[in-house]
């Protein structure tokens, strides 16, 4: 076996044009292919990331004036289509207003239900015993920060007092993330807001007239949830609508138009990687094949000293696989240099790269190098068996 080895590289060796043109061939095919699947997966995760980076893109809102209970949340969240999801009391009161604690100035936000799981909040964080997060457009404009105490407030018509509640800045929720003033609770805080302006009576908050509030059944306005991916939102968004036949909002039609946009990128690159496929087979098996028709005296006269056939077989498949070696270690070299080149002429918005290859994209396209030429080679190995020693070297003669 080491003796085919051997005599296989050397004689590779000495043809180096020969290896030259079939490496040619291999660069040729396979780097116009690498950057075609490099820009796609820049491109395509570039969208992707652009949709993941703002967490409403997996939202679901209710709309309109519903009914819901507790136990309604808690079943959506036991599909597997869900993420985060919490309950919504009625918009019409779910604004307060807003101040530092040592501060003079307040600004009215809308109230928005949030808790631990909630994609707009940093991971972790749970806004439990009075801790909310803030909009920066909100914290900017009345200086707050994390750790900074304020107040609530809460004033309606029918109530002689105003209600007040305390609590303290867990988070600022930046601008790309939640735009306007905005002030994310608890949904038990925002319940409690309900129940000052639906007049009962709050006696641990400094409100003693009004309706005793242990009679109080709770009933919310919405459902307020996010998908737990973004092939799950407009699953999750038809079973909602199915269940409570109630109309939602989302921003299915966008994140469906480009998880389409990646599953026809994919489509029409493997129609094209599979002709070049082809193309790359045909051409390599008429060169190995025409290397082996060449060469056939060589192979009549180790035949001749006694070396197996199954050994012969050996000589073309060692060749190509060195050659698509070489072939292999040229295109990736010359890939990063048109990576480089593609990122510095076009790639100022694509931080991440605008060409790019995952691990598991360079190892496919090198089996798959592999194998193909691996199999080109075994058809010109085949023609060895019809060699005739005998024959072959009489006509030498």
């Amino acid at each position: 076996m080491r003796l085919i080895f051997d005599l296989a590289l050397r004689d590779l060796l000495r043809e180096k044009l020969h290896m030259i043109c079939n490496v040619a061939v291999l660069v040729g095919i396979i780097v116009p292919l690498l950057v075609l699947f490099g820009v796609k997966n820049g491109v395509y995760e570039a969208l992707i990331g652009r949709l993941l980076s703002n967490p409403a893109t997996l939202q679901v809102n209710t709309t309109g004036n519903n009914s819901f209970a507790p136990e309604d949340a808690q079943m959506i969240r036991d599909w597997p289509e869900a993420g985060f999801v919490t309950l919504k009391t009625r918009s019409l009161f779910d604004y307060v207003n807003i101040r530092a604690v040592d501060g003079r100035e307040s600004r009215s936000a809308i109230l928005i239900p949030s808790g631990l799981g909630d994609p707009t909040l940093p991971e972790g964080l749970d806004l439990q015993e009075g801790r909310i997060a803030v909009s920066e457009a909100l914290a900017a404009q009345l200086r707050l920060t994390v750790g900074t105490p304020v107040h609530l407030f809460s004033q309606a018509t029918e109530r002689p007092r105003q209600l007040r509640l305390d609590a303290t800045i867990a988070a600022i929720i930046p601008k790309d993330r939640m735009r306007g003033d905005s002030v994310l609770a608890d949904i038990a805080l925002l319940d409690l807001v309900e129940a000052f302006y639906d007049e009962y009576a709050l006696p641990e908050h400094g409100i003693t007239e009004g309706r005793p509030l242990a009679g109080r059944v709770p009933s919310f306005e919405g459902i307020r949830a996010y998908a737990a991916d973004l092939q799950s939102l407009g699953a999750l968004q038809n079973r909602i609508e199915a269940r409570f036949g109630i109309a939602t909002e989302a921003r299915t039609r966008e994140v469906e138009g480009t998880l389409g946009l990646g599953r026809n990128l994919d489509i029409a690159l493997a129609l094209t990687a599979a002709i070049a496929a082809l193309g790359l087979a045909a051409t390599l098996i008429f060169s190995f094949w025409g290397e082996v028709a060449r060469k056939r005296h060589m192979i009549a006269s180790l035949a001749l000293i006694g070396v197996p056939e199954r050994r012969l077989w050996m000589f073309p498949v060692v060749q190509a696989f060195v050659t698509a070696c070489l072939g292999l270690i040229c295109s990736f070299a010359l890939f990063a240099v048109c990576a480089m080149l593609a990122q510095k002429l076009f790639g100022a918005g694509f931080s991440d790269g605008l060409v790019r290859l995952s691990s598991g994209n360079v190892v496919s396209v090198i089996v798959a190098v592999l194998m193909l030429v691996t199999l080109a080679s075994l058809f010109a190995a085949r023609s060895i068996t019809r060699v005739d020693p005998a024959i072959v070297l009489r006509e030498s003669v």
